[in-house]
This record gives C-alpha cells, structure tokens and sequence, in this order.
C-alpha cells in the first residue's frame, strides 16, 4: 500500500505518504516538487483487498436434499442502488457452505463503502449453467446481510459474521426473522505489503545552469492500461551535484503492478518556478533495476527527441547506478487499525457574525424547516460519517468559536454542548443536535481565531500520546471566513504536527481562503512561523466548498482521502508509540 518518498529514516517511516518529512527543513524543493507530482497525477493510498464468503445454518428450501447455496455481493451506493460485484459458485447439498470464489475490491479509506449479499438456492435443472447466466428471480432466496468494508478490515481478525435476514425485513425491524449466518473474511493483498528499498545514483549528468551545476532529483513512473505515464515515487533535490546519490526510497510492489512491469525514471533539473528541466530517462522494470544492482552496471539515459514527424531516443553519457535493492514487507494503514489503532473525530464550529443570521434563510447557519442540511451539516455528516466507522465509542470532542454564549464574553473555544465540563457529545447525531440547539444559545460574534480550538485539540491528542494509547485524533474545522490570529494559528500547528493529530479545514460560502491555503503544504510551500521554526510533517488540508448544494462530495472524499498518508507517517515514526 502507498507510494513512496524519500528524506533519511522519515522517508521509510512515511512510505506511503504523498509527502514525505523533510530532512533540511529549510529547503522548500522537496514540497516543490510533490505538488509538480500531483499536477501530474501522483496517486493515494490505496489497498487491494480479497473477500471470502462462508454461511451456517442456512434455511433449507429443498424437500429431498439440501439447499444448493449461491451467494451474490453488492455495493450499495448512496442512492441505494445495487451494483452487483460478482457471484460465487453453487455448492451443492449445504446448509453450511464455505465458498471458493474470491471477490477483490479497492478498499478506498475516504468512502462509505457499503455491501450487500444474497444468498439463494439454486435450481438443480440450473447446475449446469454460468453462474453470471442466472436468473435470481428464479432462484429461492434464503436471506440478506449488510455491512460496510470499513467495519470488517478494522476487525482484529479482519472478519465479521452477519445474521442472514428476510430481505423485505432485514431494514428497520428489530423482530426480523433470522436464516443462518454469513461470514465475510477480508484480506489485504500481499503485494500492499511487499516494500522495495531503491537507492539510486547518477554519474555525468548535464548542466541545465549557467552558473551552476544541475539541481537533480528523480521521479518513477509507471505506466497505465491507457498508456498514461503515472508518477508513483520521487527522490528529494540534490544541490548543484552531476553525480548525486540520492537518500533511499520506498515502493510499493502493489503500485507498480509487478516486478516486471514497465517503469520510466526521469531525471530533473530542479526550477523554483515549477518547469523543472528534464536530464534524461531510463526504462526499466524492477526486475531489471535488480539486475543492475546486482552487476553494478549503469543504465545510460536518453532524451526523446524529434526527427522530421518521427520520434527518437538519442543516447547521452549520463547513467543510473542502483546502489542498493531490498524487498521487504512493511505494515500498512489496514494493518495498524487491526491492530487496535482507533481514528478519533473532532469538530470546530464557526460561530462568528459574518455566517449571518441563523434565522435568515440567506445565513449559512439557517436551519431549512424542509430538512434540507445547511453548508455545515452536510460537511459534519459526509466528514464524520466516514471517520465514525473508525472510532468504538464514538463520543466526539464538539467545539464552537467566534461567539458569545448567554450573559457571557466571546468565546473562542466553548463546548458545543453547553457544558462547561465536558466536550464530547455521542455520535454524529449528537453533533447535529448540539449545533443546531448552540444557534438558540449563543449570540454571533467574531473575530475568527483558529489558535483555542487547534490548541484543545492538540491537548487531547498529547495527553493520549503520552499515555501511549493507539489513537490518531482528527480535527475538522468548519469556517465562513479568513482567519485573524494567521501566526498564532500558524505556531498551534507547528506544535502539534509531532502529535498524533491532523486538521481538516472545509471552508464554505464565498469568501476568500487565501490564507487557509497558506496552512496547507500541498502547494509547495512549507508552513513556517515567523521564529523560522517548520512543521516536522504536514498536518492540515484545506478545501473551500463554494456550492455545498451541488451534492458533489468528491471534493471533501478527495480531503479524507490524504489522512491514511497522515496517519502512517505518524505511526512509523514513532514506533514505539
């Protein structure tokens, strides 16, 4: 699982991070050179798994033998169609069947990925057919179970067993009958654990300067069933150096496809104005990257140039050298949570004067009679929806800011559920409720001030940190406008980017988040206080929601998404948390 990244021993702790620790803070290249990557398509975190399906004490719906069970998955979408993910074969005469057919999926941590199965009893006058030919309809039905994937691969035995139900009963009734049961097993492909350790070096490498030697970094490609070339790893930049040797990197078998699948390595001249100068290519499978290892031979780069309408590769002196390959497996994200690792949802609620009225309809904050979720419930609900499925007790840390409760001053961080104790209030329900009964109880205010409620939050996870609990605390701050208080916020984060800690801001209505985007290092710039001090990781991103309306989540799924690269990256750093 994950991509690969390189900066001495944070590099190996952060495989599978889009963006790896920096081992010379001060050199602003290497964050540079991740979002040339991601303009380019650098992909997630992502993990094959494979699911396999047993029953008991099914019903038994043939009068002279046993039932013949089929089973059938499903993903459920959010409109609640069914999307049929394959079936497995027929067994004959069980009411206790253990299927053989696997059924593999792409476990996506930033989803609500649902699941369904049905399990039928197949006609006998039918064995003989496909089983992708049959007709359900025609088929007895011996019960429904569902679920989500997240529930099963966090699983410490990455397995869930389910009562099967009637399928017209198996949704809100508490007496539904029962008909059996089914065992889902999850397992994560091994290639997601199957790490390479690359060291590479180059020799006679050209001058892209004028008064200086080239600035060289590398970046593996590999190359889509389209023919698309996908950047999946980079080295960092190397200073005016001809003939650099670059710190180790870290790939994932599983991103690569195989040992033998084709890979491209490009060398570049790093530019700070992002055109970055290209040095040359090699092609070259893993496979083949280990055979020049192992005979210690160079692999001479080209320049793809252009003849007339035809392309050439013309051959230059500079070659790669593979100074080092080792396999090894290495944990993934899906490993650590089946291990006890809990992720725990935070929110922050903006409550200062600029969000408007709450009982105009033109205020962000109005509560629509209709049902229908403002700007701030849709982003608590399809944030914490996903992160619920993570955390066992589910109590939630709420927090507002920018107010002024009742006969009170304005507050920067009060508990959104009136306490003056305790912050935590039970499920995303309870977050719901809280906000809406804050609206009645506290008078809009300002300024906006991040620096209280990342504080709070950074105590929480500190505190757990230093009680080693396997927990990993997520913040989400949900805004209307620019921050005030930009260094204090800038120093709060700092602080607790070596805490098990990351911070999601969704910025919504139409102001201008230029300074939120100065908190979040996707876009080549570290985040630095005015003291020089840097952050030890990337801890925050931020995405402004214009049009909450739209129904387009994929951008807050695209946010979730960069949290398994977080978590990772704080784990296998501190490994004796």
């Amino acid at each position: 699982m994950g991509n690969c990244c390189s900066d001495v021993a944070a590099g190996q702790s952060a495989l599978g991070a889009n963006r790896s620790f920096r081992a010379n803070p001060g050199d602003a290249a290497h964050d540079a050179v991740d979002a040339f990557l991601k303009s380019r398509g650098y992909q997630g975190l992502f993990s094959q798994i494979e699911l396999s399906l047993s029953a008991s004490n099914l019903s038994d719906r043939d009068v002279l033998s046993k039932s013949d069970p089929m089973a059938v998955v499903y993903t459920k979408g959010k409109d609640g169609s069914l999307q049929e993910l394959g079936r497995t074969e027929v067994v004959l005469n069980s009411l206790n069947p253990k299927w053989i057919t696997k059924f593999t999926m792409t476990y996506q941590f930033e989803m609500v990925q649902n699941l369904v199965f049905h399990v039928y009893d197949v006609d006998t006058h039918v064995h003989n057919q496909d089983v992708k030919m049959l007709k359900l309809e025609e088929q007895d039905f011996l019960g429904e179970a569902s679920c989500t994937l997240s529930a099963i691969v966090t699983k410490p035995s990455r397995s869930m067993t389910l009562d099967l139900l009637d399928r017209e009963k198996s949704s809100g009734t508490t007496h539904a009958q029962r008909f059996g049961k089914l065992t889902i097993c999850a397992e994560e492909s091994v290639t997601s654990k199957t790490t390479v350790e690359l060291i590479f070096r180059c020799s006679d490498l050209e001058s892209k300067d004028l008064f200086s030697k080239s600035d060289p970094f590398l970046v593996v490609l590999k190359t889509t069933e389209g023919g698309q070339a996908v950047p999946i790893c980079k080295t960092e930049v190397l200073k005016n150096n001809h003939s650099p040797k670059w710190k180790p990197v870290y790939l994932s078998i599983q991103q690569v496809g195989s040992k033998d699948s084709p890979l491209t390595i490009e060398c570049y001249d790093f530019n700070s104005n992002g055109r970055h100068g290209l040095l040359g290519k090699v092609q070259k499978s893993l496979s083949e990257l280990e055979k020049l290892h192992a005979s210690r031979a160079g692999a001479n780069f080209f320049i793809p140039t252009a003849v007339g309408t035809a392309h050439q590769n013309k051959v230059i002196k500079s070659q790669l050298f593979v100074e080092k390959f080792s396999e090894k497996i290495q944990h993934t994200f899906l490993d650590y949570l089946a291990s006890g690792y809990e992720l725990n949802f935070m929110v922050a609620i903006d409550f200062t004067a600029s969000n408007g009225n709450p009982r105009l309809s033109d205020s962000l904050h109005y509560i629509d009679p209709s049902g229908r979720p403002n700007a701030y419930q849709r982003a608590i609900t399809e944030v914490g929806g996903v992160l619920q499925f993570y955390d066992s007790d589910k109590r939630f840390p709420a927090w507002g800011f920018g107010a002024r409760p009742i006969d009170g001053p304005v507050s920067h961080c009060f508990n959104l559920n009136g306490s003056t104790s305790y912050c935590e209030v039970e499920g995303i329900q309870g977050i719901m409720m809280a906000y809406t009964n804050a609206l009645y109880n506290v008078s809009l205010a300002g300024p906006t001030l991040f620096g209280p409620v990342i504080n709070a939050a950074a105590q929480i996870a500190g505190e757990s940190a230093t009680r080693k609990e396997q927990k990993y605390y997520i913040l989400l701050i949900i805004t209307d406008g620019v921050i005030t208080d930009l260094e204090e916020t800038k120093d709060a984060i700092i602080r607790a980017s070596d805490l098990p800690l990351s911070i999601l801001i969704v910025g919504v209505g139409g102001a201008d988040f230029k300074e939120m985007e100065i908190l979040d290092a996707d876009k080549g710039d570290r985040l630095e206080n005015s003291f020089g001090k840097v952050a030890s990781r990337d801890i925050v991103q931020f995405v402004p929601l214009r049009d909450m309306q739209s129904g387009d989540m994929s951008v807050v799924h695209s946010l979730l998404a960069e949290l398994p690269s977080q978590f990772l990256a704080y784990v296998r750093a501190h490994p004796t948390v």
